[in-house]
């Protein structure tokens, strides 16, 4: 395991996670529907109940991806986390506020009322999707920002990286990329909602109405997605030269990528058909429950893809708009060798983790979840 090995391996693991956390959008999906899916406070009990179960799953695999980045790619943490405040800021307020609506909605004394912790649920599960997509979607369109690692030398101010704008990241904002992205990771969070409660609730009016909401959901996220794809895909990319590692404008970059590692291309098309077949066969077969399962392994391998070509095959997957040469590669900003291979060592317990929340899930999965569930339940949102 040389060092160039390593590097690659720790940005597919995060890839990886990446990709998961996308599926796992699906509870702040169901918290962006929990007012207008439900019509009364028995069925948005029944919601807000069965993705309370799940919330902790999304929350950790947030947190991971933070941490394993700052570990593995530290200046990229530095860079970003440091100049674009203000985005992950209101990503973390989002998911911040998700975690204490679920555990005080419910509490004695509440005086701000079930609802208001309702509507905190509610802004997580819209500002909280479409904020991650747009951050993501930086990953192809570049950011403000310049790094000159000679400062660590100058004792005054020993600042690498600095932001160009004031808006530290929200000008963002401005490009139109990062709004297709923003809507199509929300319209997806939305869309696995709607499969996860046709699969698991028991009510069926809340399951013909996902049925429904599914239609509505499934159709501006396949538009949303194809548009930013092929716009991507046939854009100038952010190209390293592999010799001199020069960053410079390369004409269909990331289709050039999926290309040049088939491997990587047919996995983005196999998941892409799975999330389409998910999604189709649900809505043809009205007793069909089970598309949330090829919707989500799609969506897992479909994320996993577009951000590997961001940083496989001499590509900058984090690019500075503002200086092309301080662009952020799987090289110039990953941790020392001896970092990465203890944290290779360390990785080898991830099987046991996902063992551990495979059985997790399927303890708090046996049977279709109902109201009727909810006072034999000794915790409830």
């Amino acid at each position: 395991m040389d060092y160039s090995f390593l590097q690659h391996y720790w940005w597919f693991l995060i890839c990886l996670i990446g990709g998961l956390f996308a599926f796992l959008l699906f509870v702040q999906g169901g918290q962006s529907m929990i007012f207008s899916l439900s019509k009364e406070d028995r069925e948005r009990m029944i919601l807000v109940n069965a993705l309370g179960r799940k919330w902790e799953y999304t929350f950790t695999t947030l947190v991971t991806f933070g941490g394993a980045f700052f570990a593995s790619f530290p200046l990229f943490y530095s860079t970003s986390f440091s100049g674009a405040y203000w985005v992950w800021m209101l990503i973390l307020l989002c998911f911040v506020v998700q975690a204490v609506s679920y555990e005080y909605q419910s509490k004695p004394g509440n005086v701000f009322g079930r609802k208001t912790y309702q509507s905190f649920l509610f802004i997580n599960g819209v500002l909280g999707t479409f904020l991650v997509g747009a951050a993501l979607a930086t990953f192809f369109t570049g950011s403000d920002f310049t790094v000159n690692k000679e400062n660590m030398t100058d004792v005054l101010s020993p600042v690498i990286s600095r932001w160009g704008s004031e808006w530290h990241g929200l000008e963002a904002l401005a490009n139109p990329r990062c709004w297709l992205l923003g809507l199509t990771v929300l319209f997806l969070a939305r869309t696995l909602a709607c499969l996860f409660f046709i699969n698991r609730l028991q009510d069926e009016k809340l399951v013909n109405r996902s049925r429904k909401f599914l239609m509505y959901n499934s159709l501006p996220f396949v538009v949303f997605f194809l548009a930013f794809v092929i716009w991507s895909l046939f854009a100038e990319g952010f190209a390293v030269d592999p010799d001199t590692k020069e960053v410079f404008m390369q004409p269909y970059k990331y289709f050039i990528n999926l290309v040049e590692m088939p491997i990587v291309g047919i996995v983005f098309v196999v998941g892409v058909l799975l999330v389409l077949f998910g999604i189709g066969k649900t809505l043809i077969d009205k007793n069909y429950k089970c598309g949330i399962w090829f919707t989500g392994i799609g969506t897992v391998l479909t994320v996993c893809m577009l951000l590997l070509i961001t940083g496989y095959n001499n590509t900058a997957y984090y690019p500075s708009a503002t200086d092309l040469q301080s662009s952020l590669t799987i090289q110039n900003s990953s941790s020392s060798e001896f970092t990465l291979t203890v944290m290779s060592i360390v990785s080898l317990i991830i099987p046991f983790v996902l063992a551990y929340i495979i059985y997790a899930w399927n303890s708090l999965e046996k049977k279709p979840f109902d109201a009727k569930d909810l006072k034999d339940d000794g915790h409830v949102y």
